[in-house]
């Protein structure tokens, strides 16, 4: 049984910046020898992650000032801003894990 990339099921199946696979192998952001690297991709989708927070701050800022339109566009920011930095919370954490149980082996 094969299952279908990525793309062909759809936007909701879509992660903001990594995106869907490119080829049979190598999905977007995960380049072969000589392309982006790790630390790049880390740093790019940590500047996405301060752009939402700010975005959610300046929304609840507006909204708290009376100048906001739509209440509905500000809790959405807000929570978007919310589950990303969950996100990365719950990253950092199974990283900090993982790098424990490297230094724990024996050998």
């Amino acid at each position: 049984m094969t299952l279908p990339p990525v793309a062909a099921l759809g936007a909701e199946w879509q992660i903001p910046g990594i995106g869907a696979p490119s080829g049979p192998t190598a999905p977007e952001g995960v380049a072969p020898a000589g392309g982006s690297s790790f630390g790049n991709v880390l740093t790019q989708q940590i500047g996405n992650l301060t752009d939402l927070q700010e975005s959610a701050a300046s929304a609840s800022q507006s909204l708290a000032n009376g100048t906001a339109t739509d209440v509905s566009s500000v809790v959405t920011a807000v929570e978007k801003a919310q589950l990303a930095m969950q996100l990365a919370g719950q990253i950092r954490t199974k990283g900090s894990e993982a790098v424990n149980d490297i230094f724990h082996t024996q050998i």
